[in-house]
């Protein structure tokens, strides 16, 4: 998930998994919001998955389809691991597709087995141990889990860059997959929670962010028709789709973070 803040909530910071995770996870992060009067925070859909550690429990955060709203305690610290594309439902034993929208205790999925995982932290202030200790408990738990499903990653990873206009997006996947259609929306929404049209405009959206950080002064229109959209009306669409607000008003925001 992505979090947008309408203002400053504290502190954010993200480096890649560590080794014993990388086969699993792509990264760890932390977020502490702030101490007082933290407010709401917009998660915008961005088709990942993260395993997270927040008061004393794990929980997973589902793929979103649309914009959600969520009020974390003030003062609150929370770990993430991010699952890599395709990884999530081998590792967590259940398909995206039944998560979908949700913030689930990790108890709900595996029963005692997550009261066995939790029971391995420690509570500290210290986050530096704090995050070593859960990368250890996590680790210890990666070998008892499917692998990932590299055809998804590899399919993640071709939507992400984006397509040409020539090469229509499921031809493409099921002519470089082998797949039949029915067969490749199957793994789709087991490994993603939706299929590969959704994903796409998802992932679009996420390019033209991607492309506004680093564009400098480039126009919103030129940047639209760059990160695959027909036009910046249409791109104006998709933003208040899967965010709730204007282009304008999404960059506003997360410049303020």
């Amino acid at each position: 998930m992505e979090a947008v803040l309408a203002q400053t909530t504290g502190s954010f910071q993200e480096r890649p998994a560590d080794r014993r995770l990388a086969a699993s996870f792509v990264s760890v992060w932390v977020h502490r919001m702030r101490d007082r009067d933290a407010p709401p925070v917009v998660i915008t859909p961005d088709a990942t998955i993260d395993l997270q550690w927040i008061d004393g429990r794990f929980r997973v955060a589902g793929p979103d389809r649309e914009p959600q709203i969520e009020t974390l305690p003030s003062g609150s610290t929370i770990v993430g691991f991010r699952f890599r594309p395709g990884a999530a439902a081998g590792w967590l034993g259940v398909p995206a597709n039944r998560i979908v929208g949700e913030r689930l205790d990790l108890g709900e999925l595996w029963g005692t087995q997550a009261r066995h995982l939790a029971g391995r932290i420690q509570a500290t202030p210290d986050l530096t141990k704090l995050v070593g200790q859960l990368e250890e408990a996590i680790g210890a738990y990666m070998q008892d889990h499917r692998a990932p499903d590299a055809a998804m990653g590899f399919a993640f990873d071709a939507i992400d860059q984006g397509l040409p206009a020539d090469k229509p997006l499921v031809p493409f996947l099921l002519r470089t997959l082998h797949m039949s259609e029915r067969t490749l929306r199957r793994r789709f929404e087991e490994s993603f929670g939706y299929g590969p049209k959704t994903l796409d405009r998802i992932l679009r959206f996420h390019r033209y962010r991607r492309l506004r950080q680093t564009s400098g002064d480039a126009s919103t229109a030129v940047l639209a028709i760059e990160a695959g959209y027909s036009d910046q009306a249409h791109l104006i669409r998709e933003s208040r789709r899967l965010s709730g607000v204007t282009p304008s008003t999404l960059a506003d925001a997360s410049s303020r973070t």
